[in-house]
């Protein structure tokens, strides 16, 4: 994949706050599974999470925006900030000169990167099909992996991601997270598939689509889905004000 997006870093001293990172747990939602988008290292056999600094003139929600912009190619993604880390031994190790100059990245000052960062965490929400992943200046891949099949990620992020689909479940009846993962026209058994991966157990079919139409956050639409296997299902389409106004209120009773 060519590298779309670079981050200037002969010297990031003077661009960015030092020992402050930003960590992106991107989740999208493709073929009825749930996904979060990771980097893989230049140079070592590793994965990560998308990340980067802050900028001395920007805000944390700034960068936390302009890195998942690069990263994904979208824009107006839903983000929110869930928890900072900061355990006093969180630096990466593969941050060493030796590395920085395998990968051809000119520096000079190779020991900013070799201190500890304390990151701040954000997940986002975004539509798959909109989203060109592309890789940052460390990395020689950028792909979309089921969260149940990630395996060991680098540093700490195997933990932040587990924290961030934690949020996202408790979250579910107070943020607009199947607006923001789904097309915008889904049927009935997708967005039940899209809330029993997040809450990781299966859902009573003729329940969930009763508690769903009871809320009046969908409508459904004349169209049915084609080219399926069996009976065509309806298409559905979020009455956004209701889903919102649903929202505030928060959605009652268990799934």
């Amino acid at each position: 994949m060519t590298l779309k997006y670079a981050t200037k870093l002969e010297n990031p001293a003077t661009d960015y706050l030092a020992h402050l990172s930003i960590d992106c747990v991107v989740f999208g939602f493709h073929d009825n599974q749930l996904k979060v988008l990771l980097l893989k290292s230049k140079y070592l056999d590793e994965w990560s999470l998308p990340g980067g600094f802050v900028m001395h003139s920007e805000t944390v929600e700034q960068a936390a925006r302009r890195t998942l912009e690069e990263r994904t190619g979208a824009t107006d993604i839903f983000m929110q900030q869930f928890r900072v880390f900061s355990n006093p031994e969180r630096k990466n190790p593969i941050f060493q000169k030796e590395n920085m100059l395998k990968a051809n990245l000119k520096m000079n000052n190779f020991d900013w990167l070799n201190q500890r960062f304390v990151s701040i965490g954000f997940y986002a929400l975004v539509e798959f099909s909109k989203v060109d992943a592309a890789p940052d200046i460390y990395s020689e891949e950028c792909v979309w992996k089921n969260v149940d099949q990630v395996g060991r990620l680098m540093m700490d992020h195997n933990q932040i991601l587990t924290d961030a689909l934690e949020t996202l479940r408790l979250q579910l009846r107070h943020q607009p997270i199947g607006y923001n993962l789904l097309p915008n026209k889904f049927t009935m058994p997708e967005l039940q598939k899209l809330y029993e991966t997040i809450l990781g157990r299966e859902l009573d079919r003729r329940n969930f689509q009763r508690k769903i139409l009871s809320y009046k956050i969908v409508k459904r639409l004349p169209e049915r889905r084609t080219g399926v296997a069996y009976k065509a299902p309806y298409l559905y389409r979020f009455d956004l004000e209701e889903y919102n106004k649903a929202l505030r209120e928060g959605l009652s009773g268990d799934w």
